[in-house]
């Protein structure tokens, strides 16, 4: 009978160490199934941490490689600048979505599709503005083309113009009157209205000056002004100021003035000029002038 019940007891105490048995081994199966799932938990935290890291570096990538073309010495169209408006929107909404503090993985997952659209973009961009700049390229050295012809044509148009000036000036010398055969004579007028031919200064009130225009096919068969200048001895003009005409490309005064009928013939002229100061000793010169040029000079000695 003791016997018996001890067998009773040993089988009691074997299923008690069998049941701890498996309730040990239940514990330490739902303590590694937490475990890996924690490690499971814990490497798609570190995933997903690493991948907006590397998401973020690459809208910052697409971000720089705009500013680049920004840089360049490019025009861009209107369809260019609404492209490039609608990328750098785009950019910022991913930045905004990428600085949350927790993604899940559709997240993720649409922000690597934003974000190879906008690298597709980028890629296609930058070949436009490859092409802009080659035909930027082209149309500088067009530009260029035509400066250079353009200041070739305008050089050649100047030099036409001054030769055509010079020409013109020539044409106009030689179409000028000259003077011929000039004489000069002194004379006094007495108060009777007499006049009489001197030498002295003294005696001298008037100077009559002759002569013949040059034969000229060229000059005009019409009216010309004549104008003469006369210096005294001592090398000043005797003039009134206010007596002004132009001649060689300037401003000059004149002693007097006569208008004569050209014809072309042998027809003389004369100009009486009575001097409003006294005449001195010495030689007096005179210059007659037409059509802008000088037509002749001579010279009288008064004692």
């Amino acid at each position: 009978m003791q016997t018996q019940e001890n067998a009773v007891d040993n089988k009691v105490d074997r299923n008690k160490v069998y049941f701890l048995i498996i309730v040990i081994a239940a514990l330490l199966g739902i303590n590694g199934y937490l475990y890996f799932k924690d490690q499971q938990q814990s490497n798609r935290f570190v995933t997903i941490s690493t991948e907006k890291d590397r998401l973020k570096l690459e809208v910052e990538k697409i971000e720089v490689e705009l500013d680049r073309v920004n840089m360049l010495n490019v025009t861009l169209n209107d369809r260019l600048i609404e492209e490039q408006k609608l990328a750098r929107n785009k950019i910022a909404e991913l930045k905004l979505a990428l600085k949350k503090g927790e993604l899940t993985q559709k997240e993720l997952d649409e922000a690597h599709k934003q974000i190879n659209t906008l690298r597709d973009f980028v890629k296609s961009y930058n070949n436009q503005i490859a092409i802009l700049e080659q035909e930027n390229s082209y149309l500088k050295t067009e530009r260029d083309s035509l400066k250079s012809s353009l200041s070739n044509y305008n050089e050649q148009a100047e030099n036409l113009r001054k030769e055509n000036r010079n020409l013109n000036k020539k044409i106009k010398a030689g179409s000028s009157l000259k003077a011929a055969n000039i004489s000069i004579s002194a004379f006094k007028v007495k108060d009777n209205g007499k006049i009489s031919a001197v030498t002295k200064a003294s005696a001298t009130n008037k100077l009559t000056i002759d002569f013949a225009i040059a034969p000229n096919e060229l000059a005009e068969k019409t009216y010309h002004k004549i104008f003469l200048r006369v210096i005294d001895p001592a090398g000043n003009l005797i003039a009134n100021e206010n007596n002004m005409f132009e001649a060689d490309g300037q401003q000059m005064q004149y002693s007097d003035a006569i208008e004569i009928s050209y014809n072309n013939d042998e027809t003389r002229y004369k100009i009486d000029w009575i001097n409003p100061k006294a005449f001195i000793k010495g030689v007096y010169a005179i210059f007659l002038y037409a059509d802008g040029f000088q037509m002749g000079r001579a010279e009288i000695e008064l004692k």
